[in-house]
């Protein structure tokens, strides 16, 4: 044990911290300030709290207001638990207990008074015997799942799931984690497996120093040593998710693997943090020379921005300089045109005359849109650039069979489109991120990346990976690749085998199962959505949301249908309108809608009712400071979370968008459809609490009816 003072902040100080008035905070970090300096400076006046845990001290923050310290009989550890009111404080302290698990040997908060008063028997069912839920585990099981013992006789009673839940309140996030999993059905040894619990060879519950260096301690406790990242924290909103990660995503994070490395998990269960604290722990811990550089890259440019936001607020400026942070096509763009390309990606609709040039030398037989599919669903994404390569690929998820001359007699439409867009110094994006990997191998030693990180993987196709794997191949394997993605999230319809592109993930997959944003009514909402629907695992398997659970319970999600678009509003307007009096309620709200035209009609009506609207555009960052009801396309809410999301204008055409199921053949139509319905479940599992989905007139075919119990089809 050190000599040196050990001071540590309790997440429930945290969320305390936050609840405080403003005015108030600017108090508590200059004692914080002081305290961390020196625990027993003379001017820190701990007083002991009569009937309050075992080492509970109270310290003055000022007039009004306490903080909690756990200050120890021997040793030197100092635990910061809670900041309140005089007398919520003292409140807070009187009810509480921590104490070193005897069995696992974590460090746990309990509120004692809420144990006692837990029943430890059920009521009497006068229909049926119901037998306990947790009957085949045995005490030792619970203590390895690091249940309090006083805990245990309420446990024992419990009957059903619901009942189970309502245990949440007394029970270490660990212990309640491997309950959850236990009813989903996982075996005991599966559940060990899964969390993979730290096993010192014997507990000393007196050693409180040992205790914070548990993985599970970590999840609650977040012990002081940069005093930047603190002032960081402590300046803005503090998310738990900045600093207080799950043990199955701190093994993750916190590790040196042997190679690259997959991730998957659903929505909610901390897949881009698992990244970020990745990013974050290889630059501050394996990365750490001058040259050095981590490239963190997603697919979209509003992601990037959110990804960079997150990353600046849990590390120094220092580390920064090591990790570049980047959607994969800006990339592209600005390496090419530092080595002198000469010719610029193509976006959007800037190839939409090209194309009407292309198309006028197409043989009949083909509708137009078969053409752009086939270019980029084959051409692009094969890389193909000659009629042998062509006749001779596979044309794999097309449903238009082609026979050789037919390939023949189609090929010239894309020599002309190609030439078209060199003419005019453009080239496909796809074709441009080839070149780009092709010059990185031909020029060894180009980058200087130690690393990548992958956000969203789901939604990058194998021309980009191609890339990826090419960015690192100069690299030690060791920690070179991170790749987090879930295939039931996939909106922009791309596909990839990893291996097929030369990254190996052989022994190195993992998945993240528990959803910490959304509630697990939402979640189920959302997984209906997918009922039968196959997605694969990123690899060539295949994936599905079996012994996936949310922590969390709530209101099941509300379907409402209206005769009129002024039916619709007016109910949305009557929602929100209760909201504008206090601060900050109405940024909390999201009204997510499917196109851009939609989210401009939206934010007029709202504006005009005195309900400020704040459109999150495409092409901009979230500003969580600025205030209003949040309105943006469905596409742009990825990656961002909300107290409540309305999901408005769910009406048939629009969701799904008719251009998004319209295809040259059936099996295009399905991959629509399919990521019309990934995009809705995106849209529903931003939510923290509520779910409100409205339209008007015919509703949406994904809903079952216009009742609101949030069934679906």
């Amino acid at each position: 044990m050190s000599n040196a003072p050990v001071v540590a902040i309790g997440a429930d100080f945290f969320s305390a911290y936050a609840d405080i008035p403003r005015k108030k905070q600017g108090k508590v970090r200059e004692f914080i300030d002081k305290f961390r300096i020196n625990p027993t400076a003379s001017g820190i006046n701990y007083e002991k709290i009569r009937d309050g845990g075992v080492g509970f001290f109270s310290v003055r923050i000022d007039k009004a207001y306490r903080g909690i310290v756990h200050k120890p009989d021997s040793g030197n550890t100092y635990i910061l638990l809670w900041v309140d009111h005089h007398d919520d404080a003292y409140d807070w302290a009187r009810r509480h207990k921590v104490s070193v698990h005897p069995e696992t040997g974590s460090l746990q908060v309990i509120d004692a008074s809420v144990v006692s008063s837990v029943p430890e028997t059920s009521p009497a069912r006068a229909d049926e015997e119901i037998p306990p839920l947790l009957r085949k585990l045995k005490d030792r099981h619970l203590a390895s799942f690091g249940v309090p013992e006083e805990v245990i006789p309420a446990l024992r009673a419990v009957t059903t799931e619901d009942e189970l839940d309502a245990m949440a309140r007394v029970l270490p996030e660990e212990a309640y984690d491997c309950l959850l999993l236990f009813v989903s059905g996982c075996t005991v040894q599966e559940i060990m497996a899964e969390i993979s619990p730290d096993e010192p060879e014997t507990v000393d519950t007196e050693d409180i120093e040992k205790a914070l260096q548990h993985s599970d301690s970590k999840r609650r406790f977040w012990v002081v040593e940069d005093e930047i990242e603190l002032a960081a924290m402590l300046a803005a909103p503090l998310e738990k998710w900045r600093v207080f990660l799950h043990p199955s995503q701190r093994r993750l994070v916190e590790r040196d693997w042997n190679g690259p490395v997959r991730v998957l998990g659903g929505a909610g269960t901390g897949k881009t943090v698992a990244a970020i604290h990745r990013t974050k722990w290889l630059a501050e811990n394996r990365f750490t020379g001058d040259s050095d550089r981590i490239l963190f890259t997603t697919f979209t440019k509003n992601l990037a921005e959110d990804i960079r936001t997150a990353l600046e607020s849990i590390t120094t400026p220092e580390v920064m300089k090591r990790i570049e942070i980047t959607n994969l096509d800006e990339w592209v763009y600005k390496f090419l045109k530092r080595n002198d390309y000469g010719f610029a990606p193509a976006y959007g609709h800037i190839t939409d005359p090209f194309w009407e040039k292309a198309l006028s030398v197409a043989p009949s037989g083909f509708d137009d849109s078969f053409f752009r599919e086939e270019w980029g669903k084959v051409i692009l994404d094969r890389g193909i650039d000659t009629l042998e390569e062509y006749l001779h690929c596979s044309r794999s998820g097309r449903g238009t069979p082609l026979s050789r001359a037919q390939r023949k007699s189609i090929w010239p439409v894309f020599q002309e489109f190609r030439s078209i867009l060199a003419e005019h110094s453009y080239k496909a994006p796809l074709d441009a991120m080839r070149d780009a990997a092709n010059l990185i191998r031909e020029k060894k030693g180009l980058l200087p990346y130690k690393a990548v990180i992958v956000d969203e993987a789901q939604d990058l196709g194998p021309r980009e990976f191609s890339l990826i794997n090419a960015l690192v191949m100069d690299t030690e394997p060791e920690n070179s690749l991170f790749i987090v993605g879930d295939a039931h999230q996939r909106i922009y319809g791309k596909k990839v085998v990893l291996r097929r592109v030369g990254i190996n993930i052989m022994g190195r997959s993992r998945k993240l199962r528990i959803n910490y944003r959304t509630t697990e009514e939402n979640r189920n909402w959302a997984v209906a959505l997918l009922s039968g629907v196959p997605f694969d695992d990123l690899n060539g398997g295949w994936d599905d949301q079996s012994g996936y659970k949310s922590l969390m319970h709530g209101a099941v999600p509300e379907v409402h249908r209206f005769d009129s678009f002024q039916e619709e509003i007016a109910f949305i307007i009557e929602k929100l309108t209760p909201l504008l009096p206090e601060v900050g309620k109405l940024d909390r709200v999201c009204i997510a809608l499917r196109t851009n035209k939609l989210v401009q009609q939206y934010a007029e009506e709202l504006g005009r009712h005195g309900l400020k609207p704040c459109v999150i555009k495409p092409s901009e960052k979230h500003d969580p400071e600025r205030h209003g009801v949040r309105i943006a396309t469905m596409h742009r809410v990825k990656g961002l979370e909300f107290d409540t999301m309305i999901i408005a204008s769910a009406n048939e055409g629009i969701i799904p968008h008719h251009k998004a199921v319209s295809g040259s053949d059936s099996i295009t139509e399905e991959e629509g459809l399919v990521s019309e319905k990934a995009l809705l479940y995106v849209a529903v599992t931003r939510a923290r609490n509520n779910v409100l989905i409205t339209g008007y007139g015919e509703m949406s075919g994904f809903l079952l009816n216009e009742n609101s119990d949030g069934a679906l089809h």
